[in-house]
């Protein structure tokens, strides 16, 4: 049973928990932790566990993914348990957003991959279970991260739509579209055809 009633101050509060919660860089922690340099200036320059890759590290890159996927996830459990099912999507999408503008990081983030995978197993692991297998799908297929992410998130809201999570259709679009709004650099770079692939060996960020 929730433990406050008041539906706004459930809402105000899990919003503000889960932003705080999804500032927290895994990547940033794994790297200062195991000595990897500044992932501002390698590869892509971003903060997600693709990027910790290029540095040739897979045990902090695993640790990233697991780092920033589980506080996306931790979020929405808490919310549910606290307050409501409306204030887990809301936590969810909080700590989502956190992770892209950190408040920690002056609000320059990562692009969201892992925490979106998190809400998403959180909110519902029948999507999660699909968004994942998109993702591993095209991953194969392109050995690009960044298109096997947005294709995933492109779908995912209309697999809510036609299998009974349609209370979940909305949260699922917004959070696409931020998505792709993170990974426009991507998508030039996709269109150019220099977007680096899974693996990559590190590259000097100039």
């Amino acid at each position: 049973m929730p433990m406050i009633e008041n539906l706004s101050v459930a809402l105000g509060l899990a919003a503000v928990f889960g932003y705080l919660l999804g500032s927290v860089s895994g990547g940033m922690i794994m790297a200062r932790m195991m000595n990897l340099g500044n992932l501002r200036e390698i590869g892509s320059g971003n903060i997600g566990a693709t990027n910790v890759l290029r540095t040739g590290n897979k045990k902090a890159a695993a640790l990233t993914l697991v780092f920033d996927a589980a506080k996306g996830a931790i979020a929405v459990l808490l919310a549910r348990v606290l307050f409501s099912e409306e204030a887990a999507q809301i936590a969810g999408l909080a700590a989502f957003f956190g992770h892209c503008f950190p408040v920690w990081l002056g609000f320059k983030g990562g692009k969201g991959v892992a925490t979106y995978f998190g809400v998403i197993w959180a909110l519902a692991w029948p999507m999660g279970a699909a968004a994942s297998l998109i993702w591993l799908l095209i991953a194969i297929l392109t050995r690009y991260s960044s298109l096997a992410a947005l294709v995933a998130a492109g779908w995912v809201p209309v697999v809510m739509s036609f299998t009974g999570y349609g209370d979940l259709f909305l949260l699922g679009i917004v959070m696409a579209l931020l998505l792709y709004v993170r990974h426009w650099g991507n998508v030039r770079r996709l269109r150019a055809g220099t977007e680096p692939k899974i693996g990559a060996k590190p590259v000097a960020k100039s």
